[in-house]
C-alpha cells in the first residue's frame, strides 16, 4: 500500500521515520489519524522516540528484523524502548554517527558512508548480522538518504553511476532502479519510508515519481 503524508506539514518522512518488515520507529507528537495511516500502510507496529530531545528519528537510527544501530547520544529511556523491541542494538560513538543518513539497509547486506572507521564496521556488521561494504550513491557518502532499500527492491538517487548500481544490486539482492520524491528531490531517503509491504511517501511526490516507486520496491 501506497500513501502520501506529510508530518506536521513537512513532506520529508524519512527525516522522522524509519521502519522494517515488522516495526517503525517515529518522532513524537503525530496525530492518531497520521499514526494509523502510517500503521495501514507499513503493516508495521509503531514505537515512538525521541533521541537526545531531537526528532530526526530517521537520520539518528537505521535498522533492519535483526538489529538496531543508533548514535551515542540516545538516553536511558529511549535505549530501554529500543531494546524492549527485542533486536541487537550497537550504538555507535564514532564522529560520522547519524547512521540513518550514513547506512543503507535490508536483510541480505548493508551499504555505509565509506569514511566509518573499520572497528565501528565490525560492530555494525554483528548487530545487524549482514555483510557491510562502504559505498557511495551519485557519488555522495550518506547513503542512507540517497536511496531506500527493502527485501524486495532499491530506489536510489539519479546520478548513481552504473558501478554503484550494480554494486548496490549485489549488496542487497535486489533489483535498483534511479527515481526522485517530493517532485524532483533525488534525496530518495528523505521522502520516503518503505518496507516489502508498502511505503509512506512526502505528500509533495508526483503520480509519476510514485509511480516509480511501486516498480522499484515492487510494491504491486
Amino acid at each position: 500500500m501506497l500513501e502520501l503524508l506529510e508530518f506536521n506539514e513537512n513532506p520529508n518522512l524519512g527525516v522522522f521515520c524509519r521502519a522494517n518488515d515488522d516495526l517503525a520507529f517515529i518522532r513524537k507528537g503525530l496525530s492518531k489519524k497520521i499514526k494509523n495511516k502510517i500503521i495501514s500502510a507499513l503493516d508495521i507496529d509503531l514505537v515512538e522516540l525521541n533521541i537526545a530531545d531531537a526528532s530526526i528519528i530517521g537520520a539518528l537510527l537505521t535498522f533492519n528484523s535483526n538489529g538496531v544501530v543508533v548514535c551515542d547520544f540516545i538516553d536511558a529511556d529511549n535505549l530501554k524502548i529500543i531494546e524492549n523491541q527485542g533486536l541487537n542494538i550497537c550504538i555507535i560513538s564514532d564522529k560520522i554517527n547519524a547512521v540513518g543518513n550514513d547506512i543503507l539497509v535490508n536483510d541480505t547486506g548493508a551499504l555505509i558512508h565509506p569514511d566509518i572507521k573499520d572497528k565501528t564496521i565490525e560492530k555494525i556488521q554483528k548487530t545487524l548480522n549482514v555483510p557491510v561494504h562502504r559505498g557511495t550513491i551519485g557519488s555522495l557518502k550518506t547513503v542512507g538518504m540517497t536511496a531506500v532499500v527493502t527485501n524486495k527492491g532499491l530506489l536510489c538517487h539519479p546520478k548513481a553511476t552504473d558501478d554503484e548500481k550494480r554494486t548496490l544490486e549485489k549488496v542487497f539482492g535486489v533489483n535498483v532502479m534511479i527515481g526522485t520524491v517530493n517532485h524532483g528531490s533525488p534525496v530518495i531517503g528523505s521522502g520516503l519510508v518503505a518496507n516489502s509491504k508498502g511505503a509512506i511517501i512526502g505528500n509533495l511526490t508526483t503520480g509519476i515519481e510514485m509511480g516509480r516507486i511501486e516498480e522499484a520496491l515492487n510494491l504491486f
